[in-house]
């Protein structure tokens, strides 16, 4: 218990003015639980679980179709019985946010907790389901001999900043009641697959806040000691300490704190999908409207779905992240039953791609929970378990990007093909992303390339045509010396059926684009 007041009281230290701290009540933590019973258990990783799908129901569908901006009251966010079961029968993807969590869960159930990073990798890559962003580009990666942890890595995967893990970590949390250092040595084995640095960090505050909620019955303590395992240098804590500091600053207007966070944490730098764009997978501020949503919401659920749905871009992962949290706090009794009717028609159906449904997944969560806790000393007597304090460690600093700025988006618009077997391009910089796509006419094939930057050595790769296998941008590199730089790509097997269209350049350089305001007399 001890330890669990000190680490609370950091996390508040280190999230709050000293203003802020003497009207925050850190007497509140006596509402941490050192012990659970088996039925609260169950209750709260079914809560945890069924929170997911609904969220992730409500929120889909908005999806991206408010980007930059908010979803304003007027809009109104259809939710009727059927919500759940529609989109399970015709549009079974949007829960990429919970089989993607079942991949890894059936990994565990297979080979048990101490299951290798390098297996969860296999099924991952292996597994039937499209993907995109940082799971694709990892994907492709370890198809292509690239392992976790290098797969997720900055430097090979464009995308190591998205959402990716943010919005699949939910497990973690789930598997390691009130125990935050056991959860992020999950996610150290599993995230790093598909992320790194700040999209790293997504998964293992969303991992932390579900453990804390276990033994935490107040949103605003879950936030803030879950925040205790990032550490404070990075950009993903500086961003969810802005949070909870306009939260103190304008308690009563999500919205304001939505426009601060707009302001300043808005603009992505590596997504190539988002740079210079009005579209932000970036799990920064993707996990800030989940923020959003918890302390605004104030542990009313209708209050924290419509909140964190109506802050926009991702509108169906923000909720589902903030539903599982609170509903792993609430427990699933607790979850009022016009959120929970619609699962009914849903809870005994297995997940696209899986052979595991809700009824599933309750059980063998729960499994796996009891069997975490007896392997970090839980004390389980009869129908009590005595959770093991921990104090809340910072995982280690990873800074993705570091000294690289955007500057550019070209519009390059070639094409690789038969007639046309090469591209040059030339920019000033220190980095580029471009990108592109492979497409055929004579079924699937593999295009091989080879690349060049300034006369070096040549690399070859391959883009695959078929959609899951593909390589998600056509070329990318950073760390070059600030200057001019020379992009050679060729076709190594041209054949008229297949073709890559060259997409956008994106330009980086390692000084800090200022924009300068000059008054015109």
């Amino acid at each position: 218990m001890k330890n669990l007041v000190i680490s609370l009281v950091f996390a508040i230290l280190a999230a709050c003015s000293p203003k802020q701290i003497s009207e925050t009540n850190p007497a509140n933590s006596t509402e941490f639980k050192i012990t659970l019973t088996k039925s609260e258990l169950q209750d709260k990783i079914k809560g945890g679980w069924a929170g997911q799908v609904i969220g992730c129901s409500f929120g889909g569908p908005t999806e991206f179709k408010f980007n930059g901006s908010m979803i304003n009251d007027y809009q109104s966010i259809p939710w009727n019985e059927n919500s759940c079961l529609w989109y399970y029968r015709n549009a079974p993807g949007l829960y990429d946010d919970v089989y993607m969590d079942l991949t890894f869960v059936d990994v565990f159930e297979k080979e048990g907790l101490d299951a290798p990073a390098t297996s969860h990798a296999y099924a991952f890559a292996h597994a039937e389901y499209s993907l995109w962003h940082a799971n694709q580009a990892a994907r492709y990666n370890i198809l292509n001999g690239i392992m976790p942890p290098e797969s997720g890595h900055w430097l090979n995967n464009p995308h190591s900043e998205d959402i990716d893990f943010q919005i699949e970590a939910d497990f973690a949390g789930l598997m390691a009641p009130g125990m935050v250092n056991t959860a992020s040595e999950i996610c150290d084995k599993v995230g790093h697959i598909m992320n790194y640095g700040d999209g790293w960090y997504g998964g293992v505050y969303m991992a932390a806040m579900y453990s804390v909620a276990f033994v935490s019955n107040n949103v605003e303590q879950i936030v803030t000691e879950a925040l205790n395992v990032i550490p404070v240098e990075s950009d993903f804590y500086k961003c969810m300490a802005d949070v909870i500091s306009w939260y103190h600053q304008y308690p009563n207007d999500w919205k304001r704190t939505w426009f601060e966070v707009e302001k300043k944490w808005s603009a992505d730098i590596g997504c190539p999908d988002g740079v210079f764009t009005d579209f932000n997978i970036d799990a920064k501020i993707n996990a800030a409207y989940v923020l959003i949503g918890l302390l605004y919401g104030d542990g009313d659920y209708s209050k924290t779905l419509e909140i964190s749905t109506r802050c926009g871009q991702d509108s169906d992962c923000n909720p589902a992240s903030a539903g599982g949290i609170l509903g792993t706090m609430l427990g699933y009794s607790n979850i009022p039953e016009y959120w929970k009717k619609p699962l009914s028609a849903v809870e005994d159906m297995d997940f696209k791609y899986t052979t595991m449904s809700l009824n599933d997944v309750y059980v063998i969560g729960n499994k796996h929970a009891l069997k975490m806790l007896e392997a970090n000393g839980a004390d389980i007597d009869g129908a009590t378990i005595s959770v093991p304090a921990q104090e809340i460690l910072p995982v280690p600093l990873e800074i993705g990007f570091k000294h690289h700025y955007p500057v550019v988006r070209k519009d390059i618009r070639q094409n690789l093909n038969f007639e046309n077997q090469e591209v040059k391009i030339e920019f000033t910089g220190c980095g580029f992303a471009l990108t592109g796509w492979a497409k055929s006419t004579i079924g699937d094939a593999d295009i091989k390339l080879e690349i060049s930057i300034d006369g070096a050595d040549a690399e070859q790769f391959v883009m695959p045509t078929l959609f899951s296998k593909r390589r998600h941008e056509l070329a990318w590199k950073y760390e070059l010396p600030e200057g001019k730089h020379k992009i050679n790509i060729k076709v190594l097997n041209p054949n008229p059926g297949v073709a890559i269209d060259v997409g956008d350049l994106i330009v980086y350089s390692s000084t800090k684009n200022e924009i300068t305001w000059h008054r015109h007399d």
